[in-house]
C-alpha cells in the first residue's frame, strides 16, 4: 500500500522531529518510526487491560512444564 499524506508541521512538531531525527534519518522515517511506537504503546495498553482483569491466575500454583 503506497499512498501520501500531507503534513504541514506546527513549529512545536518540526522541534520535535529535529530533535528525534537520527544522522542520515529523513523526516519520513521519524514519522514512520513514531508511528510504530504508537502503535508498540497501543499494544501495551490492550496488554494491561487484559491483564488487569486477569485477577484470580496465579502462575506459581501451575504444574512445572518443563
Amino acid at each position: 500500500m503506497s499512498s501520501t499524506i500531507t503534513f504541514r508541521p506546527t513549529a512545536d512538531d518540526s522541534r520535535i522531529i529535529a530533535s528525534a531525527q537520527a544522522p542520515q534519518e529523513t523526516v519520513s522515517d521519524v514519522i514512520r518510526r513514531a508511528l510504530r511506537y504508537l502503535d508498540q504503546e497501543a499494544w501495551l495498553e490492550r496488554f494491561r487491560t487484559e491483564a488487569a482483569t486477569i485477577t484470580d491466575e496465579n502462575l506459581s500454583l501451575e504444574p512445572e512444564t518443563w
